[in-house]
């Protein structure tokens, strides 16, 4: 499920509480449950926009070398079958 909110809007909040605002002033405002505030917090906490800038592009990098690492392990595995029925 796809949040309604930017990961760069999520920043903007967090920066807020740490500069005084209340999480039920801010939940309030943003229409969440302070559950999902502190969910953010802890995933976002401390993060600036470059640092989560390169934290997406990791993440992306690690789902296609994942991808490329299915790929193979299914060309090895149809191999090995198709070299056992041979022999």
């Amino acid at each position: 499920k796809n949040s309604k909110f930017s990961e760069s809007q999520i920043i903007k909040a967090l920066k807020e509480n740490e500069q005084g605002r209340s999480v039920g002033d801010l939940s309030r405002e943003l229409g969440i449950d302070k559950s999902t505030f502190y969910y953010w917090r802890k995933k976002y906490g401390g993060m600036e926009q470059q640092q989560l800038k390169r934290l997406k592009e990791l993440e992306e990098e690690n789902n296609k070398l994942k991808q490329m690492y299915a790929d193979v392990s299914l060309d090895n595995k149809m191999l090995k079958d198709v070299l056992s029925k041979k022999f």
